[in-house]
């Protein structure tokens, strides 16, 4: 007997692809739940309030991950599942076992580290923006767009990346290749970054800031053990300073502004009226 091959419709998955992402920013703490980044940098010994939750908080000496936490019994919260009452250390998210904060039925927080020191991001569930979101607006889904392309390792090469909030300073990230593809007799080499197991190319081009997200968007690729990799930009995504303003993100460097319309992809992120969330 002969097996038929299952013929996948892109044009359904595509369409199950957008529900998904609609669903994963309103999650508890999904993009449209971040209603704060605190850092909290200076003196160990000095504690601080953060607005909007409760408890008085303080670096760590350096060389340790984490922030102090002084509450009370009575500002209810929990770390690492048990209630706060007195002064209690949250591990930040580069320990191996990072902790976690319950601050009320819908808010909740973690402590990320940042080049500059450690900061608190505070989520709430129920934030003005889960409320008020419609959905992502998006292109249709075009082949066309669907693009082969060749990853290059650069081991131990670096990157200067400007962030959306960091006015103009720029980060060295770390840069484990370059993606290259032609388009038109003319060749592009793309900076790719680390994202998890996956590489990320950041990038604009010129419907950014007219009918897309003018910081750019982010594209989230994996190349095969040849290095073969598929560059599908109807998989382009916003990037999370899109749905909060308290996210910082990586613009694109000058090798991945394409001077052509990539009309493919995520534009902006709608309200339930049909108006843009966030420009």
């Amino acid at each position: 007997m002969t097996e038929t091959a299952t013929t996948v419709d892109p044009g359904s998955q595509y369409k199950t692809f957008r529900e998904r992402r609609d669903r994963a920013v309103t999650q508890p703490q999904g993009n449209l739940a971040l209603v704060a980044t605190e850092l909290i940098t200076g003196d160990p010994q000095q504690t601080r309030e953060i607005w909007g939750v409760p408890g008085l908080w303080a670096p760590l000496p350096e060389g340790q991950s984490g922030l102090r936490l002084v509450a009370a019994a009575s500002d209810g919260i929990v770390v690492d599942g048990s209630p706060v009452d007195g002064e209690v250390i949250v591990r930040g998210k580069d320990d191996e076992k990072p902790g976690n904060i319950v601050f009320s039925d819908t808010v909740t927080g973690f402590v990320i580290a940042r080049e500059d020191g450690y900061a608190l991001r505070v989520w709430d569930a129920q934030s003005e923006a889960i409320q008020a979101f419609g959905t992502i607006d998006a292109f249709a889904y075009d082949p066309d767009w669907v693009v082969s392309a060749k990853f290059t390792p650069m081991p131990g090469a670096t990157l200067p990346f400007e962030h959306s909030k960091d006015d103009g300073r720029t980060r060295e990230i770390p840069l484990p290749g370059e993606i290259s593809f032609s388009k038109d007799g003319v060749d592009y080499h793309l900076a790719a970054i680390s994202s998890g197991r996956a590489l990320q190319v950041v990038f604009a081009d010129s419907t950014s800031g007219v009918s897309t997200y003018s910081v750019g968007r982010f594209l989230f690729v994996a190349p095969d053990a040849a290095g073969d990799v598929v560059l599908n930009f109807n998989h382009a995504v916003l990037p999370p300073c899109a749905f909060s303003y308290a996210f910082n993100c990586p613009m694109p460097p000058k090798q991945n502004r394409f001077p052509f319309p990539i009309e493919a992809g995520e534009k902006n992120v709608m309200s339930k009226e049909g108006a843009l969330l966030h420009a």
